[in-house]
């Protein structure tokens, strides 16, 4: 990514194989991957990597993920279910693999959102290099595009189901982007209590929440020479969930 400007980076990689689809992820705060192997028809087993992650707790999530998705058909992965039970980050991967079960050719997400000048934050997504949607907002509120002007960033779903098919599924990534940029001007003490949060994750549930701990690198990309998953690759990916 190119974008000389500080901001969050997140990258989202798509690698079809035969009887299995991954998908992975790397941003400041995390880099997890998830594969689903199929029959073409049914989800027959889940791996969830967590290279990366804030909590300590976060490395129960996996056993989680694979009670949540193992043996469910791919047209149900893609429906409402149990996210807040969930790491939300393996949930979506999850999802997004089986929406791209039968892919031929790898695909790639890059999304940059600028740390806030004057108060205004510019965020887009690219799709295999080609920018395809953009937002600015000042708190939380859109600037932009015209047609969103004074809509919450919070609740974009209505603009996201009126889209067209293909714009939808980035549009998704690029909001959730853009509300977990927000971390780069949080002081990390502020986002250090897992007591204070409320039950949206699996590591913030009410059994485990007072136990959890920030830990994991942060990395800032836009002082590092490499992308997200460039100095890892998906290969790197070790722990199994089943």
């Amino acid at each position: 990514m190119t974008e000389p400007a500080p901001g969050f980076r997140r990258r989202i990689r798509i690698e079809p194989a035969a009887g299995s689809i991954r998908s992975a992820l790397e941003d400041d705060y995390h880099c997890m991957a998830v594969t689903l192997w199929h029959d073409s028809e049914r989800i027959t087993s889940v791996e969830a990597d967590m290279d990366r992650a804030p909590w300590t707790t976060c490395p129960g999530a996996p056993l989680v993920l694979q009670a949540t998705f193992g043996g469910i058909s791919l047209a149900d992965a893609g429906r409402p279910g149990s996210k807040q039970a969930n790491c939300t980050h393996l949930y979506d991967l999850a999802t997004l693999a089986a929406a791209h079960w039968d892919d031929r050719v790898p695909l790639v997400y890059d999304i940059f959102v600028s740390d806030p000048v004057e108060g205004c934050w510019h965020a887009t997504i690219a799709r295999e290099g080609q920018v395809v949607l953009e937002l600015r907002h000042r708190d939380d509120i859109l600037i932009e595009p015209e047609g969103l002007a004074g809509v919450s960033l919070f609740k974009l779903r209505d603009w996201i189901e009126g889209l067209a098919e293909p714009l939808r599924e980035p549009a998704r990534l690029l909001q959730w982007g853009t509300i977990l940029a927000h971390g780069r001007v949080i002081p990390m003490e502020r986002q250090s209590d897992a007591s204070r949060m409320p039950a949206n994750c699996f590591t913030f549930q009410p059994e485990r929440k007072a136990e959890a701990r920030r830990v994991g690198r942060v990395i800032d990309f836009s002082r590092e020479t490499v992308r997200p998953l460039d100095h890892l690759g998906v290969a790197g990916f070790s722990t199994r969930a089943d």
